[in-house]
């Protein structure tokens, strides 16, 4: 929580000076009850006493100023809210080392259930696209708000061929940047890159990453797989050999720190789920500045009468 005017707090002295105040009252008040009579006839001059309630009162008042002072700081806090006219490139590879099976069932497969996960958290209003790419890169579906169409362009993806990231990056930065609203403004936007092994083909994708920082479109880098994945590659004569395919997290974070976004590294089909759950709070939301003084007020009135309604319905039996 914040503060928009925080020199009103330097009031929240006045508080412990009035609990001193108090608390020195109540001493003399003690003294000079023992000055009039001995400790012993008190019961029977004054035999019906408020006692602990006495006090009950003047902590709710002190309460509700505290919170009138805090009230008049303008508390604020940080709530999250949709980002709206926002567009997503989902840029996921499919190259042929997608299909090793060191995470579960395969990688991409856990990519698309974590894809289908990010759909389901993202906004409402969020277009999301998909760029797929493998030695080649293709617009699968431009951004759009209509889930199904991308859930359907994301089940097609069959793993084949070598990695052209930075050609992926390239068709992705083309489509956002043509992004805007009815104002002609371009639209936040910002791409999810999902690979599993370092570029083979086409552009080095560091310099597509110094586009998008040129663009304000951050980069998030996702590299799939461990270092023991392997795939069953045939060879002309009908056999076939093993072929290690670890993931290269070098070079995907590169192109995040480059362009402004963040790198992710996944494991685990459970480990790429949350990160991807964690991107779609981040990129589908942003933090917002709620003043919440309402609130404050409306609590110091409610102590406020509080304590006066228990002040009445306790001290007039004393009458």
């Amino acid at each position: 929580m914040s503060f928009a005017q925080p020199l009103f707090l330097v009031a929240l002295v006045l508080v412990p000076l009035g609990v001193f105040a108090y608390v020195r009252h109540e001493r003399d008040r003690r003294a000079a009850a023992a000055a009039f009579a001995a400790p012993a006839l008190q019961a029977s001059v004054v035999p019906r006493r408020p006692g602990w309630r006495r006090h009950v009162p003047l902590v709710a008042f002190a309460l509700a100023l505290t919170v009138l002072i805090l009230a008049l700081a303008k508390p604020q806090t940080t709530v999250a809210v949709p980002v709206e006219r926002a567009s997503i490139m989902l840029t996921t590879d499919y190259s042929g080392s997608m299909q090793a099976t060191d995470v579960p069932p395969t990688r991409l497969q856990a990519a698309r259930d974590a894809a289908y996960s990010f759909l389901d958290q993202v906004p409402a209003a969020v277009r999301v696209g998909l760029v797929a790419f493998n030695q080649s890169a293709r617009l699968a579906e431009s951004p759009t708000t209509d889930r199904a169409a991308v859930r359907s362009a994301i089940g097609a993806l069959q793993p084949s061929g070598g990695t052209a990231t930075g050609e992926a990056l390239a068709v992705s930065l083309g489509v956002l940047a043509r992004q805007t609203d009815s104002d002609g403004v371009r639209v936040p936007s910002a791409i999810i890159l999902l690979s599993d092994g370092a570029s083979v083909r086409g552009r080095p994708p560091q310099e597509l990453a110094k586009r998008a920082k040129d663009l304000k479109i951050p980069i998030y880098t996702v590299t799939l797989g461990t270092a023991a994945g392997t795939i069953q590659v045939k060879r002309p004569n009908g056999t076939t050999r093993t072929v290690p395919v670890p993931p290269d997290p070098v070079e995907s974070s590169e192109v995040a720190q480059i362009s402004g976004g963040r790198a992710y590294t996944a494991s685990t089909a459970k480990n790429l789920s949350a990160v991807y759950e964690s991107l779609g709070s981040r990129i589908g939301y942003r933090n917002e500045q709620r003043e919440i003084t309402a609130a404050f007020t409306g609590g110091a009135l409610a102590l406020l009468a509080g304590g006066s309604l228990l002040s009445l319905h306790w001290f007039r039996r004393l009458v």
